[in-house]
């Protein structure tokens, strides 16, 4: 059987080492048009601002690792045409510049996203940066060891954004943040937790500009003007944080995809045509909260789905669970951590759904020490079925988002949260965990 992968982000180093671990007897070949693999973009900002000291320690896998593995490992190679009615690849060697045509028996896409570049004008200025790959990483760390850079502005206030603020503001550069949407985090986090954010960031010197939006750059010799409709912003340096987009061009007309370009997939993360398979931020996942595919481009998803892939190459064996898309983040001293839907972005669904938001120590005040955790649980009016849940404190509350994910996913209601099992002892929590605490300050509210 001749296995053919294209790319090797997250999804595809996944996907390589359960098919070679499953099926050992494959013929895998991976293609894939950079010099490297399995890079963790989620710690650029990490290495930014000096944490992570050596970049080259967010590399997990390396050609040479997964050769070993069993596949045969093909750097700086194109794929740049897909047929998939007689399952051939057209793929352009980047260093000789030739160009052949392989078949294939099974074809998987983790072809993965990129950053979205909106066509504003000027953006072509070379101090407009991205932040996603290896490249980026590189150039992004250049810029913030170079003492000339002193005025950095970040386009974007999701995690990547909010996380390179924190960076660049560490380095001691002047760091604005500017985002259309009306409070940074919006898809993530509720009113109370991001006005914390925000606030947090002005405490640090950071000025935030929520609620403009970005309408030119202007180049000048010794900055970049970002014009936005409510006024200008000087900048040595601009970093754009806006989102990602899928990258499956190679796939369209040809299989099945949401109106993003995202592929839609199974259960068994087969395509619409069932011998090309799809993982990570080329693909729709199923979110949970609501029953319906979603665009959640997350590692956790990517690894997940690349390596079931291995399990269902040759018969649908293991279902994919769907994601509640739990995630967590750490700006200063300030961990957050949420899992499935909060309250703003069920009411624009047109969910029929209710809310609360409380405060509460995470243990017993006669310790010597404790600290407060802000919460929402939000959840289905009739049923109380728990939708999302979001946490906010400076002790680290991230695996209280993983329970609440076990419970979303498993679609416990209210009365299930405020009632199970968890474990009481002063120095870790209350006779009720918090999340009991919250689960009845929920049921109360429903009576």
């Amino acid at each position: 059987m001749k296995v053919i992968i294209i790319g090797a982000t997250h999804a595809g180093t996944a996907t390589i080492k359960s098919i070679t671990k499953r099926h050992p007897k494959a013929v895998v070949d991976v293609y894939e048009k950079n010099d490297n693999v399995s890079f963790l973009s989620c710690g650029i900002a990490l290495t930014v601002q000096g944490e992570v000291k050596n970049i080259e320690d967010l590399f997990y896998s390396s050609p040479e690792i997964l050769e070993e593995a069993g596949a045969n490992i093909h750097m700086k190679h194109e794929v740049t045409h897909v047929d998939t009615i007689n399952k051939t690849v057209t793929i352009l060697n980047l260093t000789t510049h030739e160009t052949t045509i392989e078949a294939y028996d099974k074809l998987v896409a983790t072809t993965g996203s990129w950053p979205v570049v909106p066509p504003i004008p000027g953006i072509e200025d070379d101090r407009v940066v991205l932040s996603k790959n290896y490249t980026h990483a590189q150039e992004l760390i250049r810029y913030a060891n170079d003492d000339k850079i002193k005025r950095v502005v970040i386009i974007g206030g999701g995690y990547i954004g909010t996380e390179l603020v924190e960076a660049f503001n560490v380095k001691g550069r002047q760091v604005t943040l500017i985002d259309n949407q009306p409070t940074v985090l919006n898809r993530y986090f509720d009113a109370e937790f991001t006005k914390n954010v925000a606030d947090m960031f002005v405490s640090h010197g950071v000025a935030v500009e929520t609620g403009k939006t970005v309408r030119a750059f202007e180049s000048q010799e010794d900055d970049v003007i970002i014009k936005t409709d409510a006024g200008n912003f000087s900048a040595d340096l601009v970093v754009m944080s806006v989102g990602f987009r899928p990258a499956t061009q190679l796939f369209k007309d040809q299989l099945e995809m949401t109106k993003n370009g995202a592929l839609i997939i199974n259960d068994y993360m087969q395509t619409s045509n069932p011998d090309v398979f799809a993982a990570g931020d080329s693909v729709a996942v199923h979110y949970n909260p609501t029953g319906e595919n979603a665009y959640i481009p997350l590692a956790t998803n990517a690894v997940r789905q690349g390596t079931l892939i291995g399990y269902n190459l040759t018969t649908p064996t293991v279902k994919y669970m769907g994601t509640q898309s739990t995630s967590g983040l750490k700006l200063y001293d300030l961990n957050m951590a949420s899992s499935g839907l909060t309250s703003a972005h069920a009411a624009e669904l047109g969910l029929d759904y209710d809310s609360l938001t409380m405060t509460d120590n995470f243990r017993p005040e006669f310790m010597s020490s404790t600290e407060p955790v802000l919460m929402t649980i939000t959840w289905e009016r009739g049923s109380q079925r728990i939708l999302g849940v979001q946490l906010q404190s400076k002790y680290d509350i991230s695996q209280s988002a993983n329970t609440a994910s076990v419970a979303i996913q498993n679609r416990m209601t209210l009365t299930d949260l405020a009632f199970v099992d968890m474990l009481f002892q002063p120095w870790f929590d209350r006779p009720f965990n918090y999340l009991n605490l919250l689960a009845q300050a929920a049921l109360d509210k429903e009576s």
